[in-house]
């Protein structure tokens, strides 16, 4: 078994909205915040000191669940 070399950058991965339209933002198993909107991503980010990166194009970014343009509310989800 080889080890991989530490990434540069971590990896940042945006959650799938929750019935409210909020997103869980999480770098690995650490919880960085909540965000209702992409502001609250750009600002989550900058409290964590990764402001450096471009929310809406970097590929350190995973967006899971609708990209930075998807805020679903609550009547936006479909009925199960």
């Amino acid at each position: 078994m080889t080890a991989h070399p530490p990434t540069e950058f971590p990896r940042i991965v945006v959650h799938a909205p929750a019935l409210d339209g909020s997103r869980r933002v999480t770098e690995g198993d650490v919880t960085l915040g909540i965000a209702s909107h992409l502001d609250d991503v750009i600002e989550i980010l900058r409290m964590a000191d990764l402001d450096r990166i471009e929310v809406e194009e970097s590929d350190l970014i995973e967006w899971q669940g609708g990209g930075p343009d998807d805020w679903p509310g609550l009547t936006e989800h479909p009925e199960p």
